[in-house]
């Protein structure tokens, strides 16, 4: 296929252009703006292989939009461009009504303009694929069935209101015009290539350099947590073989309380590279929680797999196992974002446990 991919050097961005570019052979053209969660050596493997290609911009650019349309022509679109951080969007929403709410309406309108000019059969089989998060559904109690594709959606933060706002002018545009979109809501993803501001990776390197672990209020809060080359594999599926105007929810099937994950990481860390002052576990710190925090998420992915026949090949503990050796064996990605070198400012890293 030939796809449009924004938001292709960012965490998850990059895994699937990775996925789609040397596993599935597609051509792509990534769009990304390389803000500072962009990194374009995420996909370096992909530089120069048949069909890739790589256009900063911003989304919000209708004229720079127009333009990536007429020139590559694509077959598909994959829209991961996105906001993603909860606690920028606490300190500062303005970015992300930009690009979550103004850049997804440009690149809607830029994409139903080009699906408009196509020849019949072409039309009848491109793909618009929107990718959001499972945060738009608001916060579950500990006994709550997990979110499914009906769940009514209740965001709590200005980024998830953001993306819910996105995914509603998605599905508009398919009963609207007619523009064949599809919606994916996925769960926390973790693995390579993430950025150090998120809990995981936080979490991996602060303990490597034996800095404080931060933990958020009682460490209760519960994620369910998804592979992200697991998430990647899902997503070339359903821009495949899905019906426009569906919604397919992505989940890991692997709840996790914080202080758990926290945990787990530390205990498998002191395994593979112990640490002489002792175990990292009494590196833990518990921080004043953020404002509005939800308590728990979980995904229900059951449609995803009765359609398509997808499911996670990961399982938590193998897929922390991976990406705890791969920042093991990655410094030179990870130490100039770590020191504020890669992008010239020092980064404020937190402790989120978001997406892309």
């Amino acid at each position: 296929m030939r796809i449009l991919v924004t938001g292709g050097a960012g965490f998850i961005g990059s895994a699937l252009v990775r996925h789609l570019v040397l596993e599935l052979g597609d051509e792509v053209l990534v769009v990304d703006k390389l803000t500072y969660a962009g990194d374009r050596r995420s996909i370096r493997d992909c530089e120069g292989k048949p069909g890739f290609a790589f256009l900063e911009a911003d989304i919000a650019d209708a004229e720079a939009m127009r333009g990536a349309f007429a020139d590559f022509r694509p077959q598909a679109v994959m829209h991961l461009a996105a906001e993603s951080h909860v606690d920028r969007s606490i300190a500062g929403a303005a970015p992300f009504v930009q690009t979550n709410v103004v850049g997804t309406f440009t690149l809607l309108e830029a994409a139903r303009a080009h699906w408009s000019a196509l020849p019949p059969a072409e039309k009848e089989a491109f793909r618009f694929l929107h990718v959001s998060t499972d945060e738009v559904y608001g916060s579950l109690g500990p006994n709550d069935p997990a979110f499914s594709e009906t769940t009514p959606y209740d965001p709590r933060s200005p980024y998830s209101a953001t993306k819910a706002a996105s995914d509603h002018l998605a599905r508009a545009w398919h009963e609207t015009y007619g523009l064949p979109t599809i919606v994916t809501n996925c769960s926390n993803n973790y693995g390579p290539y993430h950025f150090p501001e998120k809990l995981i990776p936080l979490i991996i390197l602060n303990a490597l350099e034996g800095r404080p672990l931060p933990v958020y209020g009682d460490g209760g809060n519960v994620r369910d947590w998804l592979f992200v080359e697991d998430h990647a594999r899902a997503l070339a599926l359903v821009v495949r073989e899905a019906r426009p105007g569906e919604t397919y929810n992505i989940g890991g099937k692997a709840e996790k309380r914080n202080l758990e994950v926290v945990e787990t990481i530390c205990d498998r860390l002191d395994a593979l590279r112990p640490d002489a002052a002792g175990p990292r576990r009494r590196l833990i710190t518990f921080v004043t929680d953020r404002p509005g925090h939800d308590r728990r998420y979980a995904i229900d992915p059951v449609k995803i797999g009765r359609d398509l026949g997808w499911s996670p090949l990961e399982t938590f503990e193998s897929g922390i196992d991976r990406t705890l050796r791969w920042y093991l064996d990655n410094e030179w990605w990870w130490r100039p974002l770590r020191e504020g070198r890669y992008d010239g400012q020092r980064l404020g890293l937190l402790p989120e446990a978001g997406r892309s």
